[in-house]
């Protein structure tokens, strides 16, 4: 590495790491020639410390690169190359919160991910997005018209015929191998809505109103409604009441990926003023995917930070098993339950991880009898839209199969995870394949209130 790159480290430096706002509004920051400075610099440091080398592929393109170089050097590397650690990068946030020693408020002030967004809304600015990439982001879009009966069958046979998945590699390219998600014709809000709903007290305790708002999600919503429901049936049973976020769209996670922030601030501009006025109707927030509540409770605010609205929607944002444990520890929340899990390999969603609650999933689970755990903190290697991507599927699949192999050798009778698409691609790697199960499911199976027949 460079002597510019290693200046003594400064006193203070393992104070917790913060996060500054990203200026994307500022020409600077599309500044082609000024990122690529950056870019050198950052990578440089990464080159000189390789901590991160066991994450994402971004790390182990980048010292590959370096290390095939005549003389193992970031500077001989081609300016193509910084690109190809752009695209491995699916702004999983562990490098940041997990492993690199030089994050603000360390002076050399490292955001490795926060760089790679910077880097992709360059390029989205100037080339736009594929076919591919405005299909996979825009899930909602593709869900509303899987509402339609006919549609949903349609889409749902298409994705699990072998010659529409190769026409769809060969053209879209998505692995024809790679699971798509099903669509259901009747999403949650549309059950929700024909739903009578109970008539339940409020009560109040530290940290939490007693009522929440569910922000359905794109995907639980239009692909798996049950984790929604079960979810309802949760909080209800724990006297709870619950009501859902009306005409929401998506968080905007799946456009930030590509670097698309106008499509993102769009989004917010619809979400952020429906979840702000329910706020202040005095309902709590939750949502079950863990890459929408940090879109709420950390990008957004960092997109956005002058907006009093993100910010009052950031604090109001839960993970549910995070408000679950609140109530706990408040006496609020009911311990008899109805059968024991048995042992649970349980997988901690990288999203989830970053957000620093601890594993609060796993607490609430282990309050239900002879339940036991392995946990897992690895990454599945999904990730969003990377896993389903023709050039990214075998390196998702290498980087999830420690996750499949650990689930193998824990012998647990049941594999989970907060992030159902990371289930799903646990599934993937099993050799004897076995479908996961939604941790609120889990916890609705305990209660004996689950929306599906056990």
């Amino acid at each position: 590495m460079s002597e510019k790159a290693t200046p003594p480290r400064r006193e203070g430096s393992l104070d917790a790491p913060t996060r500054h706002p990203i200026p994307w509004r500022t020409d600077e920051y599309y500044d082609e020639t000024a990122l690529f400075a950056e870019l050198e610099r950052v990578y440089d440091i990464c080159h000189g410390c390789r901590r991160c080398f066991s994450l994402c592929q971004s790390f182990p393109v980048l010292f590959d690169a370096i290390d095939a170089t005549d003389d193992g050097e970031l500077h001989s590397v081609p300016k193509k190359a910084y690109w190809d650690v752009v695209d491995q990068c699916y702004l999983c946030d562990l490098c940041y919160q997990t492993k690199c020693p030089y994050v603000p408020p360390h002076e050399w002030n490292l955001d490795f991910p926060h760089l790679m967004l910077r880097a992709k809304a360059l390029r989205f600015k100037k080339d736009g997005a594929s076919l591919r990439d405005k299909f996979l982001s825009s899930a909602a879009t593709v869900g509303r018209l899987a509402g339609i009966p006919v549609v949903a069958e349609v889409l749902n046979a298409a994705n699990r015929n072998a010659t529409v998945r190769k026409v769809m590699e060969s053209t879209l390219g998505i692995h024809r191998d790679a699971r798509l998600p099903e669509f259901h014709a009747k999403s949650f809000q549309d059950l929700e809505a024909k739903r009578e709903k109970p008539a339940i007290a409020v009560v109040a305790t530290e940290g939490t109103t007693g009522k929440v708002a569910l922000y359905a999600t794109c995907y639980c919503n239009e692909h798996e409604p049950q984790i929604d429901q079960d979810l309802v049936a949760v909080f209800e049973h724990n006297g709870i009441p619950v009501t859902t976020v009306p005409k929401e769209r998506c968080c905007g996670m799946p456009k930030l990926e590509l670097g698309d922030l106008e499509s993102v601030a769009k989004l917010k501009e619809h979400n952020i003023p429906l979840l702000a006025s329910l706020v202040d109707q005095g309902f709590d927030l939750v949502a079950p995917v863990p890459s929408c509540v940090l879109m709420y409770k950390q990008e957004l605010p960092l997109l956005f930070p002058d907006d009093p609205a993100v910010a009052k929607v950031k604090a109001a944002m839960h993970d549910p098993f995070e408000y679950l444990w609140k109530r706990h520890q408040a006496g609020q929340l009911k311990t008899e339950f109805q059968m024991s899990l048995g042992k649970v390999a349980y997988q901690v969603p990288c999203h989830l991880r970053v957000q620093n609650i601890g594993l609060k999933t796993r607490d609430v689970l282990k309050l239900v009898p002879e339940t036991t755990f392995e946990v897992i903190e690895r990454c599945t290697g999904h990730d969003g839209t990377y896993a389903v991507k023709k050039e990214f599927r075998a390196n998702a699949l290498k980087i999830g199969k420690p996750v499949s192999n650990k689930v193998t050798s824990s012998g647990a009778v049941v594999h989970s995870s907060d992030c159902p698409m990371a289930g799903h691609q646990i599934s993937d790697g099993l050799k004897e394949k076995k479908a996961p199960v939604h941790p609120m499911t889990l916890l609705a199976r305990a209660y004996g209130v689950a929306m599906e027949k056990v």
